[in-house]
């Protein structure tokens, strides 16, 4: 079943533009139905900035995109952070959603975002994830999670001080990262999927010379998983486990905190990264890096992860499609 796919341009003051211009260029994006959705302007200077050129339908075929204008009020400055560009994001990220709801379109992939401009436009979340949570009126258990090639991680904790990740761990809340990652991962096509769970303290706390949360919460937790199709183990001292993860041991990891996973995988491959708002009910998919401020308009943007987001969001977004059909 071809997927329908909403693509936007993310923050057009970025890269984002010149990144949905190769992505559209490339045969890869035939495996969709494509919405874009924005700025037409803004698609043109992308295609200008690549020198490739992808005409746009009023209906969405394999190879010919239908755009979907949003105007916008403008007021963004290339290579600049700033409300406007902030203020555009989220229309047109309201867009993809109501076309969603409307069951037009089954999963969503973004060009890179850039936080500073949504707070300066007013996101009071913690991050993109709990805006898109808040906007799809959804309570459920949610997770960023970053998948690099076939490797794919969650996180328990995420956007908050070092000093507070001990505290915040319990049972509940590592079991829940478990099943969501083996939930996202079997929606993507994964079979009998592989994950390990890391641990917090320096050698997964040394049975117990470095701290006990391995002991009294980590492990416990590990036993307690049984996400079905899917073996789970662990804990395993974080400095290893993505070693053995790269090596093909396993599919995928929990770690305790944000750095703890996201420092291993840009290091493996910062320009081919993905991040997956994991645990909604839609597919929302987006390349791991940044909006690349400094090389704006010079046709140097790698597609690399642009392009993986969109081929997780066609594969995603066909599992949601069949489930529904």
């Amino acid at each position: 079943m071809m997927p329908r796919i909403a693509l936007l341009l993310g923050d057009p003051a970025g890269v984002g533009p010149e990144l949905v211009a190769k992505l559209l260029a490339d045969p890869v994006s035939r495996q969709a139905e494509i919405t874009l959705i924005g700025n037409r302007r803004e698609y043109e200077a992308g295609m200008e900035v690549a020198t490739l050129s992808t005409p746009l339908g009023t209906t969405a075929a394999p190879g010919r995109p239908r755009l979907v204008e949003h105007a916008g009020s403008g007021g963004w400055q290339r290579a600049t952070a700033s409300a406007a560009s902030g203020r555009y994001i989220f229309e047109t990220l309201r867009i993809a959603l109501d076309l969603a709801r409307k069951g037009e379109v089954d999963a969503i992939c973004v060009a890179p975002l850039n936080k500073t401009s949504l707070h300066l436009a007013g996101m009071t979340h913690e991050d993109e994830l709990r805006w898109f949570a808040a906007e799809l009126g959804f309570t459920g258990p949610t997770s960023e999670l970053n998948v690099l090639d076939e490797l794919w991680t969650s996180r328990v904790t995420s956007h908050v001080p070092h000093k507070d990740v001990a505290g915040l761990l319990t049972r509940e809340k590592i079991v829940g990262a478990i099943d969501l990652l083996a939930s996202s991962l079997l929606a993507a096509g994964k079979q009998h999927p592989r994950i390990a769970v890391a641990g917090l303290n320096p050698h997964a706390g040394d049975n117990g010379n470095f701290g006990r949360e391995e002991i009294d919460i980590i492990a416990p937790a590990v036993a307690a998983a049984k996400p079905a199709g899917c073996t789970v183990s662990g804990p395993y001292p974080a400095d290893t486990v993505f070693v053995r993860a790269k090596a093909g041991e396993f599919d995928a990891v929990v770690t305790m905190y944000h750095d703890q996973g996201q420092i291993a995988m840009k290091l493996m491959g910062f320009d081919r990264g993905v991040t997956v708002q994991g645990g909604l009910p839609l597919p929302v998919a987006t390349p791991a890096h940044g909006t690349a401020f400094d090389i704006v308009g010079r046709n140097k943007a790698n597609p690399g992860a642009m392009r993986n987001a969109f081929l997780i969001a066609c594969r995603m977004g066909s599992a949601k499609a069949k489930a529904a059909a």
